[in-house]
């Protein structure tokens, strides 16, 4: 079976990023720098992706604009791997990550993986959606894929190969807080996932940084 390759990037620099408030999580875009670094990175990939796959986010999609226009032949698709939202309380009111943090942290501390606030994701959704991810995953091939989504997401794909949970309860939640909190993922950056078994995934340990993001 020929191995596959995927690349998790995460998008480029947004507007949420570097302080800036939003009132939807989808709609932020991308700063003048995450196009810039959207650029190079499209410049930098060594070699044509087989599929292009984005998040339904504006920013991830915006960075993924200049690979698709470099390899205007290579299939794009629009995957569930947009970032974990589960501030329902603040949908639709304008927040900068500052004013939200309070909001975040109480939400950690309280480590309910079923909780769906305001009708938004649970933790248990978010590990639901990755399964389902990889899963969709291996049933291409040979790739390289490169997937264009957000840095909870990628660290989670991460979190589920590296300790592969069973149960998901406040143990595991609390789990992966640490993990997240130990781990970056900088904008326009990634890790690259092999697999010869389907879904059964290998997480390389370099990280994917082609070239470093302009400023």
């Amino acid at each position: 079976m020929a191995e596959l390759r995927v690349w998790l990037i995460r998008h480029g620099e947004s507007e949420s990023n570097v302080g800036g408030p939003s009132s939807s999580p989808g709609e932020t875009p991308l700063t003048a720098i995450g196009h810039r670094q959207a650029v190079q990175l499209a410049r930098a990939m060594p070699v044509p992706p087989e599929l292009i796959v984005t998040s339904p986010y504006r920013r991830a999609r915006q960075t993924a604009q200049p690979a698709a226009e470099r390899f205007p032949d290579t299939p794009r698709e629009v995957w569930p791997v947009q970032e974990f939202t589960y501030l329902g309380s603040l949908e639709g009111r304008s927040t900068t990550v500052q004013e939200r943090r309070p909001y975040v942290q109480a939400y950690w501390n309280r480590a309910d993986p079923e909780l769906r606030e305001g009708g938004a994701e649970s933790f248990t959704d978010l590990v639901g959606r990755v399964r389902t991810f990889l899963v969709r995953l291996g049933k291409n091939g040979p790739g390289p894929i490169i997937v264009f989504t957000h840095e909870v997401f990628i660290k989670c794909v991460m979190w589920v190969l590296l300790d592969q949970p069973g149960t998901i309860d406040r143990r595991a939640m609390l789990g992966f807080r640490g993990f997240h909190d130990g781990n970056t993922v900088a904008n326009c950056t990634g890790v690259e996932l092999r697999s010869t078994e389907g879904e059964r995934f290998d997480l390389l340990p370099n990280r994917v940084a082609w070239s470093p993001p302009p400023r």
